[in-house]
């Protein structure tokens, strides 16, 4: 018979691994670049990023990652965007790994804030949809299947343990 400390810990590893399952169905990460990261793109790619971003269903509370070296990112206007203008950004990070939460609907415009790079295609928009269609799905990777996997496997080690 398992003791109430064991069943305390059952219960409270089941309830963690639910609500992280919660999380990941409602939002994801999309790592901009892929393995590449945040780069000046080769010359006849200059559309590189907003292929990628166009291929991409972005919804509210969704994350886009940044990974990139002596480098940085700005989140700018439209016209800033459109003119390459790094002097007036709404966010600046030159961290290497720029996490951004996209907290609302609509375009969100990126370029990079080194000299140059921007003229050279490192800008993405990413259009943030209102809602998710009945029926629509993501493109991204399916976090909440693996989140789910995990859940599962805590779960059997814990009844696993208690037996």
């Amino acid at each position: 018979m398992a003791s109430s400390k064991a069943r305390f810990l059952l219960a409270a590893t089941t309830t963690l691994c639910f609500l992280q399952l919660l999380h990941c169905v409602r939002c994801s990460e999309f790592e901009v670049g892929e393995r590449a990261g945040w780069v000046v793109p080769r010359e006849n790619e200059t559309e590189v990023y907003n292929q990628w971003a166009s291929k991409k269903r972005f919804k509210i509370s969704d994350t886009i990652i940044f990974k990139y070296k002596k480098d940085s990112v700005m989140k700018v206007n439209k016209q800033d965007y459109n003119e390459c203008n790094s002097t007036r950004p709404d966010f600046f990070s030159n961290s290497g790994n720029t996490a951004v939460t996209l907290d609302r609907s609509g375009f969100f415009y990126f370029i990079s804030g080194a000299t140059g790079h921007c003229e050279k295609g490192q800008r993405m928009i990413v259009w943030v949809i209102a809602q998710e269609a009945p029926g629509g799905t993501s493109h991204a990777p399916d976090n909440a299947f693996f989140s789910y996997a995990l859940f599962v496997l805590l779960v059997a080690f814990q009844f696993a343990y208690l037996l």
